[in-house]
């Protein structure tokens, strides 16, 4: 088919129109993406340090929703990084989690803090709340006993690394509540042993107590059941060593009294060999039996 002038103009405007179309399609999608993407920048825009600070500062003093509180530590922490506010937030949203009970958030964020900003005076407390968070989640004796054994380790590191520290002090106290909480975990199992008669397997248990926890309240029973234990085996010059440790070291201690008793039976005498262990392990400590 000819196309005639006429034609030929109306299919050339035809395109231009169409290709107009095709051209602006695109930008018209752009603007409102554009528009999308700008509203979402004011939504997004940051506030400034101090007020998210203070946010989450009232939230926190007035103890309302203290994970929002520390979401607000956090958002600083996220919108203005390396700045003071940032410092001082991350271990306010530490403190913040551990009053709110969540020990796993407040210890990722002390630890961060710990990585820091190593240097800062408030380092020493940032130690101290990890060790806090442990503590606060040691089961009886009877359940596994994890969580003591990292709250020790984190308070030793505030002993070690911050001896000067006013959290120094509290620390070693609660380091000596977990000592005495694993060697009434290490008694407990030693006494299910003597209940079946597994006399060797008692004690390397009670053994532990005497040479890793005899500061411990538990250490004149460990002392005790020792000489049962070693008398049940017949093995009399440790029966008699633990009985004399006991009295030479616990003289009024009732457990003493039991050993002494129990070595009497035998038509003996507390006797103590300077060559045996437990002996060996009170001279170590300074915690002389006899001179």
């Amino acid at each position: 088919m000819l196309l005639t002038s006429e034609n030929t103009d109306r299919r050339v405007h035809w395109i231009a129109r169409a290709l107009a179309v095709t051209l602006l399609a695109p930008v018209l999608i752009g603007c409102d993406t554009l528009s999308s993407l700008w509203g979402t920048k004011e939504e997004q825009f940051e506030e400034p340090a101090d007020k998210l600070y203070n946010e989450g500062l009232y939230l926190l003093n007035n103890k309302r929703d203290l994970k929002t509180a520390a979401k607000r530590f956090e958002e600083v922490d996220r919108q203005h990084p390396y700045s003071d506010w940032a410092r001082r937030s991350l271990i306010m949203s530490a403190y913040t989690y551990y009053q709110a009970g969540s020990y796993d958030e407040s210890i990722t964020a002390a630890r961060r803090y710990i990585q820091l900003h190593p240097g800062s005076p408030d380092a020493a407390y940032a130690q101290f709340l990890v060790g806090s968070c442990y503590f606060d989640q040691i089961r009886d004796v009877t359940r596994d006993q994890d969580r003591t054994e990292r709250a020790m380790q984190a308070f030793d590191e505030v002993v070690r690394k911050y001896p000067n520290s006013e959290y120094a002090i509290s620390a070693k106290r609660k380091i000596e509540v977990g000592r005495d909480m694993l060697a009434a975990r290490e008694m407990m199992v030693g006494r299910y042993y003597m209940e079946r008669r597994d006399y060797t397997g008692a004690i390397n248990r009670f053994k532990i107590v005497v040479t890793r926890y005899q500061t411990t309240r538990h250490v004149e029973e460990a002392l005790l059941r020792l000489t049962e234990a070693y008398l049940s085996l017949g093995i009399v010059g440790e029966a008699q060593t633990s009985a004399a440790v006991l009295g030479h070291n616990f003289p009024d201690s009732r457990w003493y009294k039991d050993a002494y008793a129990l070595v009497q039976q035998r038509g003996l005498q507390p006797s103590e060999n300077k060559g045996s262990w437990i002996s060996q392990a009170f001279r170590k400590l300074g915690i002389g039996s006899t001179g």
